[in-house]
């Protein structure tokens, strides 16, 4: 599974004009499913977005983690980050998964991270969204289970 994760002081999902997710400080994780993943790839990836420290501790160093600000973790399907664009002018979404096996995965990453404590929101999966956030830092990563996790 491949993430772009963004620490955020606020985000909001709409689809068709309406707001299917909100949320205050926090992760904003885009999140992508290959063909070969599975439930210990989506677990391994909620684990990290929910346990990363990437948030300022006393002395503003970036110590601390979702869990211990209180924050919040914002799970947004999109499978382009699959998307290969090495070889011409198109990108490839060949190794990308099919709907039917990337939405589970998606979903275990939000129920997963919800079981370590964290309050997640999501966006809907297949949806045409509209995805607005506030990036703090700006702080942004990639995130592989394929290579760093």
């Amino acid at each position: 599974m491949r993430a772009v994760a963004q620490r955020v002081s606020h985000a909001r999902v709409r689809v068709a004009g309406a707001v299917v997710a909100e949320m205050h400080t926090g992760l904003l994780a885009l999140v992508g499913v290959a063909r070969e993943d599975d439930e210990q790839d989506a677990r391994a990836l909620a684990e990290k977005l929910v346990h990363l420290r990437v948030f300022a501790d006393a002395q503003g160093a970036m110590n601390r983690s979702l869990v211990e600000i209180g924050g919040m973790l914002g799970v947004v399907s999109q499978f382009t980050l699959l998307g290969d664009c090495r070889k011409g002018r198109r990108p490839s979404f060949d190794a990308a998964a099919k709907p039917e096996h990337a939405e589970p995965l998606v979903a275990l990453v939000a129920e997963h991270a919800r079981s370590l404590g964290v309050t997640v929101v999501t966006g809907l999966f297949r949806a045409d969204m509209d995805v607005e956030l506030s990036n703090d830092g700006p702080v942004t990563l990639i995130l592989d289970t394929a290579r760093v996790i």
